[in-house]
Protein backbone atom coordinates (compact mmCIF):
# COMPACT_ATOMS: atom_id res chain seq x y z
CA UNK A 1 0.00 0.00 0.00
CA UNK A 2 1.26 3.25 -0.44
CA UNK A 3 -0.06 7.01 0.12
CA UNK A 4 1.16 10.13 -0.83
CA UNK A 5 0.65 12.52 1.95
CA UNK A 6 0.29 16.16 0.94
CA UNK A 7 0.26 18.58 3.60
CA UNK A 8 -2.87 21.54 2.52
CA UNK A 9 -4.17 24.56 2.95
CA UNK A 10 -7.02 23.59 1.43
CA UNK A 11 -8.33 20.64 -0.96
CA UNK A 12 -11.72 19.75 -3.08
CA UNK A 13 -12.26 16.89 -4.95
CA UNK A 14 -15.13 16.80 -7.93
CA UNK A 15 -16.80 14.53 -9.68
CA UNK A 16 -18.83 15.98 -12.96
CA UNK A 17 -18.85 19.56 -11.93
CA UNK A 18 -20.46 18.40 -8.49
CA UNK A 19 -17.66 19.31 -5.12
CA UNK A 20 -18.36 15.47 -3.52
CA UNK A 21 -15.77 16.53 -0.73
CA UNK A 22 -13.81 19.24 0.39
CA UNK A 23 -11.53 20.41 3.87
CA UNK A 24 -9.45 23.13 4.54
CA UNK A 25 -6.35 22.58 6.49
CA UNK A 26 -4.92 18.85 6.48
CA UNK A 27 -3.46 16.29 4.41
CA UNK A 28 -4.66 15.42 0.65
CA UNK A 29 -4.11 11.14 0.67
CA UNK A 30 -3.61 9.60 -2.58
CA UNK A 31 -3.83 6.04 -1.62
CA UNK A 32 -2.78 3.12 -3.53
CA UNK A 33 -3.49 -0.51 -3.30
CA UNK A 34 -1.23 -3.42 -4.84
CA UNK A 35 -2.52 -7.13 -4.94
CA UNK A 36 -0.50 -8.60 -1.87
CA UNK A 37 -2.25 -5.57 0.39
CA UNK A 38 -3.94 -6.84 3.41
CA UNK A 39 -6.12 -4.87 6.72
CA UNK A 40 -2.45 -5.17 8.18
CA UNK A 41 -1.16 -2.53 5.71
CA UNK A 42 -3.88 -0.56 6.29
CA UNK A 43 -4.05 -0.39 9.82
CA UNK A 44 -0.06 0.22 9.59
CA UNK A 45 -0.36 3.24 7.44
CA UNK A 46 -3.47 4.91 8.92
CA UNK A 47 -1.68 4.63 12.50
CA UNK A 48 1.48 6.49 10.60
CA UNK A 49 -0.87 8.84 9.13
CA UNK A 50 -2.81 10.05 12.17
CA UNK A 51 0.08 10.31 13.83
CA UNK A 52 2.27 12.12 11.18
CA UNK A 53 3.58 15.34 12.75
CA UNK A 54 4.32 17.74 9.83
CA UNK A 55 2.61 21.06 10.92
CA UNK A 56 4.61 23.64 12.28
CA UNK A 57 4.79 24.38 16.03
CA UNK A 58 5.31 27.91 17.64
CA UNK A 59 9.04 27.63 16.88
CA UNK A 60 7.95 26.86 13.15
CA UNK A 61 9.55 23.20 13.42
CA UNK A 62 7.15 20.23 11.98
CA UNK A 63 5.99 19.36 15.33
CA UNK A 64 2.25 18.51 15.31
CA UNK A 65 0.09 16.12 14.40
CA UNK A 66 -3.36 16.61 12.36
CA UNK A 67 -5.39 15.92 15.27
CA UNK A 68 -3.13 18.49 17.19
CA UNK A 69 -3.91 21.27 14.52
CA UNK A 70 -7.84 20.41 13.79
CA UNK A 71 -6.96 19.65 10.26
CA UNK A 72 -9.20 16.97 8.32
CA UNK A 73 -8.35 14.42 5.08
CA UNK A 74 -9.13 14.07 1.85
CA UNK A 75 -8.54 10.57 1.11
CA UNK A 76 -8.48 9.61 -2.97
CA UNK A 77 -7.92 6.62 -4.48
CA UNK A 78 -5.22 6.30 -6.63
CA UNK A 79 -3.90 2.97 -8.58
CA UNK A 80 -1.89 4.87 -10.74
CA UNK A 81 0.79 4.44 -7.62
CA UNK A 82 1.34 1.03 -8.72
CA UNK A 83 2.23 2.34 -12.76
CA UNK A 84 6.10 1.19 -13.82
CA UNK A 85 7.03 3.03 -16.76
CA UNK A 86 10.44 1.08 -16.71
CA UNK A 87 9.45 -0.77 -20.24
CA UNK A 88 8.69 2.26 -23.41
CA UNK A 89 6.42 5.17 -22.48
CA UNK A 90 2.79 3.57 -21.26
CA UNK A 91 2.80 2.74 -18.16
CA UNK A 92 1.46 -0.38 -17.03
CA UNK A 93 -0.62 -0.96 -13.73
CA UNK A 94 -0.65 -4.65 -13.48
CA UNK A 95 0.39 -4.11 -9.84
CA UNK A 96 -2.50 -2.20 -8.98
CA UNK A 97 -4.99 -4.41 -7.01
CA UNK A 98 -8.67 -4.92 -8.86
CA UNK A 99 -11.17 -2.38 -7.65
CA UNK A 100 -12.60 -6.04 -5.84
CA UNK A 101 -9.79 -5.50 -3.64
CA UNK A 102 -8.44 -2.52 -3.84
CA UNK A 103 -11.97 -0.74 -2.65
CA UNK A 104 -12.91 -2.56 0.72
CA UNK A 105 -9.38 -1.96 1.82
CA UNK A 106 -9.62 1.55 0.50
CA UNK A 107 -12.94 1.93 2.50
CA UNK A 108 -11.64 0.44 5.81
CA UNK A 109 -8.63 2.51 5.81
CA UNK A 110 -10.69 5.50 5.68
CA UNK A 111 -12.89 3.85 8.36
CA UNK A 112 -9.83 3.32 10.50
CA UNK A 113 -8.63 6.88 10.35
CA UNK A 114 -12.28 8.13 11.36
CA UNK A 115 -13.62 5.88 13.98
CA UNK A 116 -9.93 4.73 15.38
CA UNK A 117 -8.16 7.99 15.22
CA UNK A 118 -11.15 10.73 15.31
CA UNK A 119 -10.13 12.31 12.27
CA UNK A 120 -12.64 13.90 9.28
CA UNK A 121 -12.32 12.11 6.53
CA UNK A 122 -13.93 13.20 2.99
CA UNK A 123 -13.57 11.16 -0.02
CA UNK A 124 -13.93 10.94 -3.51
CA UNK A 125 -15.49 8.17 -5.35
CA UNK A 126 -13.51 4.58 -5.86
CA UNK A 127 -12.87 4.57 -9.46
CA UNK A 128 -14.83 7.50 -10.63
CA UNK A 129 -12.92 10.39 -12.91
CA UNK A 130 -11.99 12.99 -10.66
CA UNK A 131 -10.32 16.18 -10.75
CA UNK A 132 -8.77 17.36 -7.57
CA UNK A 133 -8.11 21.00 -7.04
CA UNK A 134 -5.64 21.74 -3.46
CA UNK A 135 -3.01 24.37 -2.29
CA UNK A 136 0.44 22.42 -1.09
CA UNK A 137 1.14 23.86 1.99
CA UNK A 138 4.77 24.62 2.46
CA UNK A 139 5.24 22.14 -0.53
CA UNK A 140 5.17 19.35 2.22
CA UNK A 141 5.10 16.10 0.42
CA UNK A 142 5.98 12.88 1.80
CA UNK A 143 5.48 9.35 0.27
CA UNK A 144 4.42 6.46 2.21
CA UNK A 145 4.87 2.57 1.57
CA UNK A 146 4.05 -0.06 3.71
CA UNK A 147 7.15 -2.19 1.97
CA UNK A 148 9.41 -0.04 3.64
CA UNK A 149 8.34 -1.28 7.31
Amino acid sequence: MRIIVQRCSRAEVRIDGETVGQIGTGFLLLVGITHSDTKQEAEYLAKKVANMRIFNDAEGKMNLSLAEVGGAILSISQFTLYGNAHKGNRPSFIKAAPPEVAEPLYAYFNTLLRELYGLTVETGRFGADMKVDFVNDGPVTILLDSADR
